[in-house]
């Protein structure tokens, strides 16, 4: 099973190209088929691991510029080094994802598709859900958590110390962001991608693009 996620850009004619800065933040996440550009204001990556997936899909919300897609199937093996070499349902389905977010006009521009429709849905409700929370965050927020490890005990002292600020603004940055609730929730997000694959997974009714 692989996750293709497909992430172009919504203001490129306002903003820049910034494919490349989206690429480099991406790269520290294990890839099959590293981040790319594929064409024009667009980058795609192939990942084998749900929690990746949430992973990638939520850092580039959190930069409130890309439509992201997010493809559940198979891909054809042995993947290329080269993204737009790849052949597989998993493509087809990123590509309907993307587009559907384009079209969307949603606030959080995230969709996923596969086999299972249903859990696809469901699963894209609870990515949209955590898009929300991390979209809202400011940049004052951000300084904080990205100091953070999740799950790591008596951090919130040796942050405050690194920022120069007090523990107790910390821990108001750590509420107000909903950073807790967000990382209780990623296991869940990352289990029902998992399960749009399904047991016994049909092809899409129509193969236009990347098989």
């Amino acid at each position: 099973m692989h996750f293709v996620l497909t992430i172009n850009q919504r203001d490129s004619r306002d903003v820049g190209d910034l494919v490349p800065d989206l690429i480099r933040t991406l790269r520290h996440l294990p890839a099959a088929v590293p981040f790319q550009r594929t064409v024009g204001d667009e980058a795609q990556g192939v990942l084998t691991d749900a929690a990746t997936a949430v992973d990638a899909a939520l850092t580039a919300v959190r930069e409130r510029r890309w439509h992201v897609g997010i493809g559940v199937g198979e891909l054809a093996v042995p993947l290329p080094a080269d993204i737009r070499d790849a052949r597989g349902f998993g493509l087809v389905y990123s590509r309907r994802a993307v587009e559907r977010a384009q079209r969307s006009g949603d606030r959080i521009p995230l969709a996923v598709e596969g086999p299972d429709a249903e859990l696809a849905g469901e699963a894209e409700a609870v990515l949209r859900l955590l898009g929300l929370i991390v979209a809202a965050r400011t940049g004052a927020e951000w300084k904080v958590l990205d100091l953070m490890t999740p799950g790591a005990r008596g951090q919130q002292k040796f942050v405050a110390q690194e920022l120069g600020i007090t523990a107790q603004a910390v821990s108001k940055a750590v509420v107000r962001s909903h950073w807790t609730e967000e990382w209780a929730t990623r296991p869940a997000a990352a289990r029902l991608l998992g399960l749009v694959y399904g047991p016994a997974s049909l092809p899409p009714a129509a193969l236009p693009y990347g098989v």
